[in-house]
């Protein structure tokens, strides 16, 4: 099977950002975002997902959070995106339930190249004084569903801890991609009963 990778540089006035894909991986990472809690998510999406992962990241974070991490969710939108190609083979569905501690995730995708995000999550919670990591993680979704052609729906059940639903919702995004961007034998062409996504 031809190896599904995608290369992406990103450079604007407020980011620049280098991030290599390998949808078939092992979940290899070097993850570097000048954010010590989001390289944690990144982390452990790239190995419940197994995809090779790389990202080097460079943001105006004095300014704040913000533009890095939406910035991010469009770089690797744009390597699923690159990676998938015509998306011929692919399972398209994915959706995975996971507990961490006292919260629990639901996620869905589609990869229909209708993109569309449903986020459903308790809260600020201030894991970190100035900055709201659950209302950064839906910026960074909303870029990853838009460039991905991604229906992605993140349903929080519950959870009271900041850090536990944030690492449930990235460990649930993972294996949902890993499932969707799977290969089907008995796919032919796309899975639509249009002929197209």
């Amino acid at each position: 099977m031809t190896q599904r990778l995608a290369r992406i540089h990103r450079k604007t006035r407020e980011t620049d950002i280098h991030l290599d894909l390998a949808l078939d991986g092992g979940g290899q990472h070097d993850i570097s975002t000048g954010i010590p809690f989001f390289d944690h998510m990144f982390t452990l999406f790239a190995v419940h997902g197994f995809f090779d992962l790389q990202i080097q990241a460079i943001g105006d974070l004095d300014v704040d959070y913000h533009h890095t991490i939406e910035d991010l969710g469009l770089a690797l939108g744009q390597a699923f995106d690159q990676a998938l190609t015509d998306r011929r083979g692919i399972r398209r569905y994915g959706h995975q339930v996971i507990p961490m501690d006292e919260a629990l995730t639901a996620v869905t995708v589609d990869l229909s190249n209708r993109p569309y995000l449903v986020y459903h999550v308790p809260g600020n919670h201030g894991i970190a004084a100035g900055q709201d990591y659950t209302g950064l993680t839906k910026e960074f979704m909303q870029a990853l569903a838009v460039k991905a052609g991604m229906n992605l729906h993140l349903n929080v059940f519950y959870g009271q801890n900041e850090h536990h639903i944030l690492e449930s919702m990235f460990k649930a995004l993972g294996r949902a991609m890993d499932k969707a961007c799977s290969i089907d034998s008995r796919v032919r062409g796309v899975l639509s009963s249009k002929g197209a996504l």
